[in-house]
């Protein structure tokens, strides 16, 4: 049963963040809010939403190993597997810009949460954990990286072209974005509650730690719609769009999501995790890597990529 109800909880996610994007693009459409805007807000947010609603349901309820291990597992998903296949599929050719400016954004962001949570090593505590002071920390990274973007959607046109099409956003009766809008919020509390629940004792029935069903099934789970996104852009031709929502969701995830949780209640951090944070940090140098040469992802380095997000799989069911 406790199956049974994963699958529904990752439903109501996914198509509770669909609906909360259309109605609330629809909306924003309605009051003259500039596609880029809407793009780099309410759509970001929405293909977030999922990881949102798993790890701040889980960190009220004391499931902190989902809370974190969502976070990581979905944010090395996004970068290796997101990535990965997007190049499999067609080679991802990547603007100076975004390997420039947006790539250190992501690395700081990595680094920062290292150095925050490393606290028995880097402050002499006995116990490693993210303080409220450490989220307000990672929120002022977001907040700064939210300036960015906005200033650069606001004054350069070319660019705002670019980074997100939104301009086929259907604009749709007011009454129905508002019920749109609210049916997705809906589903997104009430799928996060159902897949941190079932996952929770799916962990316990199974012998795995809530970070390990946090790290594999729930990260997976929650990165689907970054997932798919990717897939039908890079079939699209849109190779912007591929790599730039895997950059976009891991910075949501790693400053936004566990600024908020982290400021909601200390997160404590497993000491096996650190592995997995330097994982990420490592896979994020590697694609960058491979994304400044040639200024393009090749079919290749994406099967690599692939290929590294497996055996990164294999590595963490072995390590419990």
């Amino acid at each position: 049963m406790d199956y049974v109800i994963l699958v529904l909880g990752f439903t109501a996610l996914i198509k509770g963040a669909d609906f909360f994007v259309d109605g609330a693009s629809s909306i924003a459409k309605k009051f003259g809010l500039p596609s880029i805007l809407i793009g780099l807000t309410i759509v970001a947010f929405g293909t977030s939403a999922p990881e949102a609603a798993v790890s701040i349901k889980a960190v009220t309820t004391n499931s902190n190993g989902i809370a974190v291990g969502n976070i990581i597992g979905s944010s090395i998903f996004n970068i290796l597997l997101v990535v990965g296949a997007a190049a499999t599929i067609k080679p991802v050719r990547i603007k100076l810009k975004t390997i420039f400016k947006e790539f250190p954004f992501l690395l700081l962001a990595s680094g920062m949460l290292f150095v925050l949570s490393y606290d028995k090593v880097l402050q002499g505590t006995n116990v490693n954990e993210l303080s409220r002071g450490d989220g307000i920390v990672l929120l002022s990274i977001f907040l700064v990286f939210i300036y960015y973007i906005i200033e650069m959607a606001v004054f350069s046109k070319e660019d705002s072209t670019d980074l997100v099409e939104t301009d086929g956003i259907e604009e749709i009766a007011l009454w129905k974005s508002l019920i749109f809008t609210g049916i997705g919020l809906l589903g997104i509390i009430f799928g996060g509650n159902f897949v941190v629940t079932s996952s929770s004792s799916i962990a316990l029935s199974l012998g795995m730690s809530e970070t390990l069903v946090g790290l594999t099934i729930v990260a997976i789970g929650t990165s689907l719609p970054e997932l798919v996104t990717s897939i039908v852009a890079a079939f699209k031709g849109e190779s912007d769009i591929a790599i730039g929502n895997a950059i976009g969701s891991n910075m949501f995830n790693i400053v936004f999501i566990l600024g908020i949780t982290s400021v909601i209640k200390p997160l404590p951090i497993e000491n096996k995790v650190f592995f997995d944070i330097l994982y990420l940090i490592g896979a994020t140098i590697l694609t960058f890597i491979f994304a400044s040469t040639r200024k393009q992802t090749s079919r290749y380095e994406g099967i690599f990529l692939s290929l590294a997000y497996i055996g990164y799989m294999v590595f963490i069911l072995i390590r419990n």
